[in-house]
């Protein structure tokens, strides 16, 4: 299909699900519904954007299964009168818009519109993100901090002295933490906690 002629729908709610597939049905939009994340990354569909009902950790999910298969959709998200704090989380996430149920054709395909052309600008960045931020998560609180340490261009000796762990600990981190985040030196690992956002 051509480019913004087909979205992915996600939500567990089948009268939702129906109602968003009935509205597009004529339009030139193609909808390929799913029921859940998990339904859909089954399947890998091919879709310009993703619209995902935003209940408990559909965004998140999809955002973290993009991240580990290397694949990138835009997605809006949407829930019924979503508080602030849940816009931001999902945002925060890698949602680049956020509908307040029930919208409109207009409303849809403004946010499809809106998804496809800062998608294709910023979509690279965000997988990039996502990939990293799931390698950071791999690691624990302790490897962290020697990787934070490291960002700020610190010795093995001042990372102990600041942690308060001998040298040769933070030396055992830092082979640890270089492992777990798949990093074969020491300015990957700085390049994967700048993309997470870890550090500045």
């Amino acid at each position: 299909m051509e480019q913004g002629n087909s979205i992915v729908l996600v939500d567990c709610e089948f009268r939702r699900r129906a109602a968003i597939s009935h509205n597009l049905a004529g339009t030139g939009i193609h909808v390929e519904p799913f029921e859940s994340v998990s339904e859909m990354l089954q399947r890998w569909p091919r879709g310009d954007v993703a619209l995902v009902a935003d209940e408990e950790d559909a965004i998140h999910d999809l955002i973290g299964a993009m991240a580990q298969n290397g694949k990138w959709i835009p997605v809006v998200a949407y829930a019924v009168q979503p508080s602030i704090p849940r816009v931001v989380r999902a945002v925060l996430a890698g949602a680049l818009d956020y509908l307040d149920w029930p919208v409109g054709e207009d409303q849809v395909r403004a946010a499809i519109t809106m998804a496809q052309q800062s998608g294709a600008a910023i979509g690279n960045a965000r997988l990039r993100e996502a990939m990293a931020r799931s390698r950071i998560q791999k690691l624990t609180r302790r490897e962290r901090e020697v990787l934070e340490g490291v960002a700020d261009g610190l010795s093995n000796r001042l990372i102990g002295e600041r942690l308060e762990i001998s040298p040769r600990t933070v030396e055992i981190h830092r082979a640890n933490m270089l492992n777990k985040m798949g990093a074969s030196h020491t300015s990957e690992a700085i390049r994967i906690a700048i993309e997470a956002s870890l550090v500045a």
